[in-house]
């Protein structure tokens, strides 16, 4: 067995899942040439894909006669992956699709392929390693998400991969939940089967990836992965340029690091702000429980997800399971209380035929908080502010409302500190929620969601989101409000997803029979009707 450690380096594909596997020209040469410079065993230059959905790079795709054409050094070893689940719903099988996939390897620029599998992939896929081997190929064998496999189970794929020609079986730490010690485990029970080369990927999400690639060299593995700056979904992965410091003694090179310094300054830096790339508490939370780390990616590119939306979903995948990720869990744990709920407090009592006002978090209503509570002096409207902000005089605040779980844990001290009575659905609220609240005063206004829908009854209610305005505007309806007028409801940016959420919103409650007409009495880039705060006679 070939004890030299391999450094792998594969940015152009892990780090494509930000850019769409388009890279600058420019910061691709400069790349090669850092590569060559710490003398990297492999680079994986992409992807080998059918997948035609969608524009992507040609680093998607990695053919032969697009790699030709990539300015790399000579010397410099090539590789490309290729994910299992392609090759086997081909529809002449594995085989079939990695003969369209690849020439012999005499013909190719290529010298390594690895193919990504999960462990119920791993089996059927391996007749086509002993394909690929016969075209000349070095191969690799990537199994995803077996930490928390059974041991029988890991033994068994083990077993399996020795009655094939692998170079190196792989396993990678999906979820970036593993710690050292767990990284030894599995490189254990890895060896009860497989006698050949190790290797593997870690990620980053608890900032255990260096700290588990240099264990898993301590416990015989040959082949670790890096990317540059950690580049790669999610918090990415561990760094070449710290496994290039760190594995050195074991690679018996002497790497030159200014070309590599050089490329993350001048491209990856720029590139890892504008992504966002690296673990973050999220990215934590994710790796302690199990959860894909691209539900955290996706949330924190859309700007519609606040911190609570954010923390509301891992909350709801720590129970439900993420490993696999799927875009429709996001809205769902966005969205996520204990079902429906009937309550039993009737806002007729305090809105029927009165005007309502509702204070939002925006600038203006400070901006205009005198003329703000002339006109609540003068008018006396129904006064009611959104969680726990305070834009004018506490003392004219009449209600509070509040719905969103996490939001009301993180605001629980706060509430009880505020003297004004909150409107909740209280039977919806997760326990430790209701648990906090339990001696603030609390008008149970029950609430169900629904997408694309606003129903209005006496005591509850069923609106598209878990936003506290959606949930105020239907509680108007519910109580027969003469209209509702919106301070400090600003708006964002015409290209923020934020207002093209709230500005549906406000659609779909405007098409409703039953709802009070909408007016914000400060300035606003929702498309709904605006006044004056000045013009509504506060002085009368």
């Amino acid at each position: 067995m070939d004890q030299k450690v391999h450094l792998l380096d594969c940015t152009l594909r892990d780090g494509g899942y930000y850019n769409d596997w388009d890279f600058e020209p420019v910061m691709v040469a400069k790349y090669f040439q850092a590569m060559s410079a710490v003398s990297a065993d492999f680079v994986e230059v992409g992807l080998r894909s059918f997948e035609s959905h969608g524009f992507k790079g040609g680093f998607a795709y990695g053919t032969d006669d697009f790699i030709l054409n990539l300015p790399i050094p000579a010397g410099l070893n090539i590789g490309v992956m290729v994910n299992a689940s392609e090759l086997l719903k081909y529809e002449g099988g594995p085989i079939a699709a990695l003969q369209k996939l690849f020439k012999p390897a005499d013909q190719s620029p290529v010298k390594l392929v690895r193919i990504a599998c999960h462990a119920y992939e791993f089996e059927a896929i391996l007749p086509g390693v002993a394909w690929l081997k016969q075209q000349g190929y070095l191969v690799g064998g990537n199994m995803m998400q077996i930490a928390d496999l059974p041991e029988q189970e890991i033994e068994k794929l083990a077993n399996a991969a020795s009655q094939y020609p692998l170079d190196a079986l792989y396993f990678a730490d999906s979820m970036g939940s593993m710690t050292p010690d767990q990284t030894t485990r599995i490189i254990g029970i890895i060896r009860r089967g497989w006698a050949g080369a190790i290797g593997i990927h870690t990620h980053d999400n608890m900032g255990n990836a260096l700290a588990n690639s240099l264990r898993a060299v301590a416990d015989g593995a040959t082949w670790i992965d890096g990317t540059v700056t950690g580049m790669g979904r999610g918090p990415g992965n561990v760094k070449t340029e710290h496994l290039v410091i760190e594995l050195e003694q074991f690679r018996q090179v002497k790497p030159d690091l200014t070309p590599l310094l050089s490329v993350i300054e001048q491209h990856f830096r720029p590139m890892q702000v504008k992504c966002g790339w690296g673990t973050n508490t999220y990215y934590f939370l994710a790796g302690k429980y199990g959860i894909h780390p691209t539900y955290v990616q996706e949330m924190l590119s859309d700007s519609r997800y606040t911190e609570e939306d954010i923390l509301a979903v891992i909350e709801y995948l720590q129970s439900k399971g993420g490993k696999k990720f799927r875009a429709e869990d996001l809205e769902t744990g966005r969205n996520i209380l204990n079902g429906g709920s009937d309550g039993h407090w009737n806002p007729a009592e305090q809105l029927s035929g009165k005007d309502l006002l509702v204070v939002g978090a925006g600038p203006s209503a400070r901006r205009h908080r005198a003329e703000i509570e002339r006109y609540i002096r003068n008018k006396k409207p129904v006064v009611i502010s959104l969680n726990t902000q305070a834009s004018i005089s506490a003392d004219l605040i009449q209600l509070r409302a509040a719905c969103h779980p996490i939001r009301l844990l993180a605001d629980s001290k706060e509430h009880t500190k505020l003297p004004q009575p909150l409107i909740t659905p209280v039977s919806a609220l997760p326990d430790n929620v209701k648990e906090v609240l339990k001696d603030k005063p609390l008008l149970d206004y029950g609430l169900s969601i629904k997408e694309s829908t606003f129903e209005f009854n006496e005591t509850s209610c069923v609106i598209p989101n878990s936003l506290v305005i959606s949930y105020v505007l239907a509680m108007a309806a519910s109580g027969r409000a003469n209209r509702i007028l919106l301070a400090g409801f600003d708006g964002y940016g015409a290209d923020d997803p934020r207002s093209h959420e709230l500005d549906r919103v406000f659609s779909l409650y405007a098409n409703v029979e039953a709802a009070p007409p909408v007016i914000s009495v400060t300035p606003t880039k929702y498309k709904i009707d605006t006044t004056s705060i000045y013009a509504l006679g506060g002085y009368e």
